[in-house]
């Protein structure tokens, strides 16, 4: 198999971002925000970022529908989590077909 470089397994590039202040987060739960980001779909990778420190939260993001990421933050430390507000940012690679 040939090597390939990153810019030859990808179509588009894609970006979004939301500030927001998500709720509380319980031990064992996770809260869930929305970005827009113009031309994502279904089967694209996602990449996620947080402004500040997530506080060993898990942060995850995925294409749930046209145009729109979910990032979701995931709490699994052992007390409530709460961040206050940030910027989510999300990277979206749309993969050659």
């Amino acid at each position: 198999m040939a090597r390939r470089q990153f810019q030859d397994v990808f179509d588009d590039v894609l970006t979004g971002s939301v500030t927001a202040d998500l709720a509380s987060v319980a031990d064992g739960d996770e809260v869930a925000q929305s970005i827009t980001v113009t031309g994502a779909a279904l089967g694209d990778f996602v990449l996620v970022s947080c402004s500040i420190d997530t506080a060993d939260g898990t942060l995850t993001g995925s294409v749930t529908s046209a145009n729109t990421v979910e990032v979701v933050l995931a709490n699994n430390t052992g007390g409530a989590l709460n961040l206050g507000s940030a910027t989510y940012k999300a990277v979206v690679l749309s993969p050659m077909d």
